[in-house]
């Protein structure tokens, strides 16, 4: 019998109900206590968010090598939930696409322009250039989806190999024992409101996204009746997807947006400074191999500078807090394949797609601030993130085409993050989920969390500010990092007995979609 797990979903409601009531009545003292704990947390802990990151992706590769590389998620015998393809297009767009669609525009111009103090760099220099270029490889590849890919992992096996319950909790089981299962209500609280908190922000910046899209068609300002006529569709349409279950919404959007995504890769790469492109591309990606470690661990603190934890070290808190629930819808849709196919879909090639999108979209905003009379970094600061794409596109042939399909994709991205995500949530609220049941947990929670996130979403654009969500949700990569890191224990105890994995009941009754 499924129903409601009140000590995971009532302390996340009414903590973020709290914060919305404080943040309206004193945003001064609110966006003052939030920013203070951030850069507590930044300052700290910058050393661990920087190692714990690069951990994930050094540990991934010992698991893809290993024995239980070739271990099955449901046992031997389990059937795929999902074709290949219909996979990793989930996979894509639930996890990294909605950022990268617009910051892969935006990033390399901040760093090109205004590159680390301590690095001796001249800004808007080639040697900027590549700096840029090769920091946005860093930022948006490899590293951010091997800390999504290895909880997800832990989880699948926890889950479908080891039959433990659908919470986070079952991360840590194998290294602590069932002794962890009295935590899992806190656990799962903190996670969840990290991820909702995030959802929120990310619905936020979207609408915020959208509405400056609409307004090039109707005109007029972005009124907060416009803002909730967007978050209004969006929350609409990701509650209807994930009701609708894993194989018909979601994997039909995830389908559609990745094949999106695909023709304005193309187009921009055709259109575009190909060879520019190419070129830059190629020398920036040697210089992020090159200086891998270098980047990765690189802390500011010698030099007294601030630039990580405005950029590397906060990317990687948001990333821990989104990781935990994350995990389990990646978790929950792998089962059937090796753990080796598992770290190849969500980690190798959505890593190598964003490699190849950054070498044509960064690329091209370079070349358009370094060699034209585009001054894209003028309209980064004066107009927002999400309109160096637009502007971009109109320098670009066809952009009267192109900028409404470009509206429709932002739209569509927004919606596949979305609709896996309160899938996610609506599971982890509710009781009674095993790898032998139904992993729906049904409308009315999904659109209860929904609706939530959307309230959150339009109250803080509209009148409190975005800053204030996005310091909400960053406060969860603290916890979510030692989840994280501690979940990661499971995989060595895997790791020096890989049979445990595999003495366990198959599962069989899983339908491959068409």
């Amino acid at each position: 019998m499924k129903s409601l797990r009140p000590l995971v979903f009532w302390p996340t409601f009414l903590v973020l109900f709290a914060a919305v009531i404080a943040s309206y009545i004193n945003l001064e003292a609110f966006l003052a206590v939030a920013s203070g704990l951030n850069e507590a947390i930044l300052n700290n802990f910058s050393w661990l968010f920087s190692l714990g990151s690069l951990y994930l992706l050094v540990i991934a590769v010992i698991v893809y090598f290993s024995p239980i590389g070739h271990v099955r998620i449901g046992g031997s015998s389990a059937k795929p939930l999902l074709s290949p393809l219909r996979w990793f297009s989930i996979t894509l767009c639930t996890t990294l696409a909605v950022g990268v669609l617009f910051w892969t525009t935006a990033e390399p111009l901040y760093h090109f322009m205004s590159p680390p103090s301590s690095s001796g760099l001249e800004a808007g220099s080639s040697d900027a250039m590549v700096f840029a270029m090769s920091t946005v490889f860093l930022h948006w590849t490899f590293t951010p989806y091997a800390i999504y890919a290895v909880p997800a992992l832990i989880f699948a096996l926890a889950f479908y190999n080891l039959r433990l319950r659908f919470s986070i909790s079952s991360m840590l089981e194998p290294l602590f024992g069932p002794e962890i299962r009295r935590f899992a209500g806190l656990i799962d609280a903190v996670s969840l409101y990290a991820l909702v908190a995030g959802m929120a922000s990310s619905l936020g910046t979207g609408a915020l996204t959208l509405a400056g899209g609409v307004g090039q068609y109707m005109g007029g300002e972005t009124s907060p009746l416009r803002l909730g006529v967007i978050v209004a569709i969006i929350v609409t349409t990701f509650v209807l997807s994930a009701a609708s279950g894993l194989q018909k919404g979601i994997a039909r959007f995830s389908s559609l947006n990745a094949a999106l995504l695909l023709i304005l890769g193309v187009f921009a790469f055709i259109a575009g400074p190909t060879i520019f492109s190419l070129a830059l591309g190629v020398e920036s990606f040697g210089v992020f191999i090159d200086n891998f470690f270098t980047k990765s661990l690189f802390t500011g603190t010698a030099g007294e500078d601030q630039w990580p934890q405005w950029w590397s070290i906060f990317y990687w808190a948001v990333w821990f807090s989104w990781a935990p629930v994350a995990a389990l819808f990646l978790g929950k849709i792998s089962c059937g394949y090796t753990v080796r196919e598992f770290l190849r879909v969500n980690l190798l090639y959505p890593a190598l797609f964003a490699s190849v999108w950054i070498l044509i979209f960064s690329g091209t905003a370079l070349y358009y601030q370094a060699h034209t009379g585009v001054d894209l970094y003028t309209i980064l600061n004066d107009r927002g993130v999400e309109n160096v794409l637009y502007e971009l596109f109109q320098q670009l042939p066809l952009s009267g085409l192109w900028i409404p399909v470009l509206l429709f994709i932002a739209y569509i991205s927004y919606v596949t993050a979305a609709d896996s995500q309160t899938d996610a949530i609506g599971n982890l609220c509710t009781r009674g989920l095993t790898a032998d049941s139904d992993l729906n947990a049904g409308i009315t929670m999904k659109v209860t969390w929904g609706v939530i996130v959307g309230i959150v979403a339009w109250v803080m654009v509209s009148f409190v500010g975005i800053d204030g969500v996005k310091m909400l949700s960053n406060l969860g990569g603290l916890p979510a990092l030692f989840i994280v890191l501690m979940a990661t224990g499971s995989l060595w105890v895997w790791l020096k007995n890989p049979d445990q994995l595999s003495r366990v009941p198959t599962l069989t009754s899983n339908k491959r979609d068409s």
